[in-house]
């Protein structure tokens, strides 16, 4: 799988779409293809305030469950009510209709933190 180029990474496999005033988070390919099956995904509410680095959910897969880390701080404005009904778009579709939530950043200078496609794709290869 390709890791796309467009996107921004965490450490902790989020992947983050800048869309301007607010950026859209998901996991990688990677971190699907590590967990397994997803069975859960617990998200934050609209209005929540997440901070980078500190966890705004959960992911249950057959073998675990995983924390989610906000690659950002900043107000969740939306979030992918599809994925309670529909877990398994986290193994099918991680870029595309398994976003998880759209965040109003309150810093985007956080996002110069991120990793660019390469330097996830080195980081995953060198774990």
């Amino acid at each position: 799988m390709d890791t796309p180029k467009d996107l921004r990474y965490s450490e902790e496999h989020e992947w983050v779409k800048d869309e301007g005033a607010k950026v859209r988070v998901g996991i990688t390919y990677f971190a699907q293809s590590e967990l397994g099956d997803i069975v859960f995904v617990e998200l934050p509410e609209v209005g929540d305030e997440v901070t980078a680095d500190e966890p705004f959910g959960s992911v249950e897969s057959v073998k675990t469950v995983s924390e989610l880390y906000a690659p950002v701080s900043g107000k969740v404005v939306e979030v992918n009510e599809e994925l309670s009904d529909s877990p398994e778009f986290v193994n099918e579709s991680p870029y595309e209709k398994a976003w998880m939530i759209v965040i109003e950043p309150s810093d985007k200078s956080e996002l110069d933190k991120l990793m660019t496609a390469d330097q996830y794709d080195k980081m995953t290869q060198e774990s």
